[in-house]
């Protein structure tokens, strides 16, 4: 299909301001707005205002809004009976080590490089520069209509890199004015770095850390070695324990609320052609380690884990010291997905841990962070609506993928305001978010703002 004449202007407006559009990320790429660091909270605040006198200007009734921790902003544009919510954050992670920096993480350039010209900075790619994509999408279609071509509520976070905190109480709070038909996400990328994608799954996860106690104080090996019980040794036949020789997970109930994979979506990503060998190869791996009977892709979009993320007890100092331990640790990582709970899967772990415990030997669990999976509907129409407007912009045959990580916001967004979300990034895998010389591709930055506009045409 066609664009229409009226997103032919629009998409025209975008590559004419692309120069200014640049001009502005890299205003708002200068503020060092790192959540996690209250040093910085002067300057969270100070981009949460950048924002909101920029959609101000635009049109939108716009407002930085105070929470316990860094602002959140909310602005409200358009008319019309859909209404479209874009959620992105402006917070930043920390550049340390800053010594590995080529430049100041806080003074972004342009540059060229072999593969392009690029976008250089702290939140080029996490996630400024991607939700001044939708930003300027919407800029481009006040330039040229005078309107937005429906009706659109922006809400950016300041808190994602820190865990948000602030999160869930203030769309609780703010529920009426942010509950839309769907809610569109850019914090993913291109699939393989040049096929446009849209996340339809993200697994959830569930994290561990317990501790195998054993005697009251670390014990002379040489006196009680044989005789008394090895916490470590315990716990290394536990871990061992977790997995079969096939991959599986041998928690009992483990897998009662993991559902198939839809024939459709299976083809699909087989289609995808995914080098499984180049993936592990890029990291000096060669054979897939999970269930031996699925896919590559399916071990990392749309089946379960189960991880082991540290081990520690004992003396692990320079030289030896002949000692058993009284204690030996673990952190485990569970990705849930399908209907996984994530307060079931903690249960059933600890039980499965204290049936294997021998006399004399006790384990304390540390809770930690636990969010459930998600599964967008890709039945509701916008679904394919957007998927054939990035399809247009690119020129590649835009896929329905899934995502190894966690995005808890895209599964807040249904428990807590009842709407599917759509997660639509441009990101490429070698950008180095979280990373020291982070970089956004300009191609990313330019396609994606057209790519924003055309979906916008066929949503709103």
């Amino acid at each position: 299909m066609s664009p229409q004449p009226s997103l032919d202007a629009v998409l025209n407006r975008i590559d004419a301001d692309l120069p200014q559009a640049l001009e502005r990320l890299m205003d708002l790429l200068r503020i060092p707005s790192i959540s996690t660091d209250a040093a910085f909270k002067a300057d969270c605040a100070r981009a949460a205002d950048w924002l909101a006198a920029d959609l101000t200007a635009l049109g939108f009734e716009a407002a930085s809004r105070p929470t316990p921790g860094h602002p959140m902003v909310v602005g409200h544009g358009g008319t019309g009976d859909k209404h479209l919510l874009f959620y992105g954050h402006y917070d930043v992670q920390p550049v340390d080590p800053l010594v590995l920096w080529d430049r100041d993480p806080f003074d972004p350039i342009i540059q060229d490089t072999p593969k392009g010209r690029v976008i250089r900075g702290r939140g080029t790619s996490d996630d400024k520069g991607q939700l001044m994509t939708f930003i300027e999408a919407c800029r481009a279609w006040k330039a040229v209509h005078g309107t937005l071509p429906g009706r659109v509520t922006i809400f950016l976070e300041g808190e994602e890199e820190s865990g948000s905190p602030s999160l869930i109480p203030f769309m609780q709070q703010n529920a009426a004015e942010l509950t839309a038909d769907i809610a569109l996400i850019c914090d993913t990328g291109l699939h393989e770095d040049t096929i446009p994608a849209i996340t339809t799954m993200l697994r959830g996860l569930v994290a561990e850390e317990f501790t195998i106690h054993a005697a009251d104080k670390d014990l002379h090996s040489g006196m009680y070695g044989g005789l008394a019980a090895n916490p470590i040794r315990v716990l290394s036949r536990v871990l061992a324990n977790l997995h079969d020789d096939q991959g599986r997970i041998t928690i009992p109930g483990f897998y009662d609320q993991v559902t198939e994979l839809p024939e459709a979506i299976r083809a699909q990503w087989q289609s995808l052609s995914f080098d499984h060998a180049k993936f592990l190869g890029d990291v000096g791996l060669s054979v897939p380690a999970g269930e031996q009977d699925r896919t590559p892709l399916e071990m990392i979009w749309s089946r379960p884990t189960a991880e082991v993320n540290g081990i520690w007890g004992g003396y692990t100092g320079d030289g030896f010291k002949t000692v058993l331990p009284a204690q030996a640790h673990a952190k485990i990582s569970f990705r849930l997905v399908g209907d996984q709970d994530p307060d079931q899967i903690r249960a059933i772990f600890r039980a499965w841990v204290k049936d294997q415990l021998p006399a004399d030997c006790r384990a304390e669990f540390h809770l930690d962070g636990g969010a459930g999976a998600s599964v967008m509907a890709i039945s509701n129409p916008a679904f394919e609506a957007a998927r054939a407007a990035l399809t247009e912009e690119w020129g590649l045959p835009a896929a329905y993928v899934g995502s190894g990580g966690s995005i808890p916001i895209a599964g807040l967004f249904k428990s807590v305001l009842g709407m599917d979300a759509m997660l639509i990034g441009f990101a490429r895998d070698d950008d180095l978010i979280h990373s020291p010389n982070e970089k956004y591709d300009l191609e990313c930055f330019h396609k994606g703002i057209r790519s924003w506009a055309r979906i916008l045409a066929r949503l709103a």
